[in-house]
């Protein structure tokens, strides 16, 4: 079974999202570490987040993880009866 297009989207965008979260700590410093923290702000507040540099990796990131995906799937690794058959599930 070959994926749709509409499909191969959604399973990019929650990809795109989970490695979003895992890249927005990197390279963060907080007001605390630097020691330069504008009075009535909160400590653990970033200095500089550098979201675009983020946004760009993670496009980058989630790319090629669902290219060794679609790859694997493409070559009889990511299928139904082969992960239930990991799971313990009968298919």
């Amino acid at each position: 079974m070959a994926y749709s297009i509409s499909t191969a989207l959604a399973i990019y965008f929650v990809l795109w999202w989970v490695t979003l979260f895992l890249t927005l700590p990197f390279g963060v410093r907080s007001q605390h570490e630097d020691g330069e923290g504008a009075p009535g702000t909160d400590p653990g507040a970033p200095i500089k987040s550098q979201i675009g540099r983020k946004l760009i990796w993670t496009t980058l990131i989630s790319a090629v993880i669902f290219g060794i995906g679609m790859l694997a799937h493409r070559a009889g690794y990511l299928n139904i009866e082969r992960m239930s058959k990991l799971m313990g599930f009968p298919f």
